[in-house]
């Protein structure tokens, strides 16, 4: 879908953790579509142009991201919480829970606190107990950490070309066919000035690994059918966790993978990604 169409669809809901902004596209049961950070809810535009005719299609901005302002607590524990409140304050229940990135990890901990208000989860390339974060974002941390990152990504941001090189040139596996107003999109919440890369340091200095593996015992017990769907070529979430995550989880149903898929594949590769998800969930229908 393209940006002008998903706009119509834009909401804002109050909640306990701030206003919230989201797409709400379709109708029928409810998907709610979670991104990661650096990116937002039009990384499931594609995803959610394929599926509206059969289900409704709720993608949320998490805080500091896209249209939604800045949170108390950036933590992924309270980041978990404040879906439950965007859930809350939306009504919905018993929903289709798509995550990805970060975004896998704060539905890890949703669904486990929650299990109860999950029809299905859908896990793509994310942080696990035990690679949470990963090696890769460990530098980006500690820079954070200094206060050192915040300046440097602003200059950065000055060049978007450069900025979506730098940023996302492993995240996609065709970064020139991706829209520049995408990368704006995802990058000027974060970074277009001072004062929100300074929260996006508070963010990245927030991730705990020890918010994952409270709920590791949890995710032991979670029957919730689970599908895990993964990018072979992601530098990031290397494949192994997908088979992590099937062999700690009792829910999950099978892993699929991705061929070649990065990081943001269910933005590139949607039409690859779709038809696992509509399988996933009519065999969920089917047992429930």
């Amino acid at each position: 879908m393209q940006p002008s169409d998903l706009e119509a669809h834009r909401h804002t809901v109050s909640t306990d953790a701030g206003d919230l902004s989201y797409l709400d596209v379709g109708t029928g049961p409810a998907a709610l579509f979670v991104h990661g950070i650096g990116s937002n809810a039009f990384l499931w535009r594609n995803v959610v142009g394929a599926l509206a005719t059969q289900r409704r299609c709720v993608a949320i901005d998490l805080p500091l991201h896209g249209q939604s302002p800045v949170t108390a607590d950036l933590s992924l524990a309270g980041l978990a919480s404040a879906l439950a409140g965007f859930c809350d304050a939306l009504r919905l229940d018993r929903v289709d829970l798509v995550a990805n990135d970060t975004g896998g990890a704060i539905a890890q901990i949703f669904a486990a606190r929650h299990p109860e208000r999950l029809a299905t989860l859908t896990l793509t390339n994310c942080d696990t107990d035990g690679n949470m974060p990963p090696e890769s974002f460990k530098p980006l941390i500690e820079q954070a950490a200094a206060g050192e990152l915040a300046p440097s990504v602003v200059a950065l941001f000055q060049d978007l070309g450069t900025a979506a090189q730098v940023t996302f040139g492993e995240m996609f596996e065709d970064l020139e066919r991706v829209d520049p107003w995408l990368i704006r999109s995802y990058l000027e919440p974060c970074i277009g000035t001072i004062q929100r890369a300074r929260e996006l340091e508070r963010l990245l200095v927030s991730l705990d690994p020890a918010d994952l593996s409270a709920v590791t015992p949890l995710l032991r017990e979670l029957a919730v059918p689970t599908l895990v769907a993964w990018g072979t070529d992601d530098k990031t979430f290397d494949v192994s966790w997908a088979y992590w995550l099937r062999d700690t989880i009792p829910g999950v149903t099978g892993v699929v993978t991705i061929d070649g898929g990065r990081l943001f594949f269910p933005d590139e590769r949607a039409a690859e990604f779709v038809p696992h998800l509509e399988r996933h969930w009519a065999a969920a229908t089917a047992r429930a």
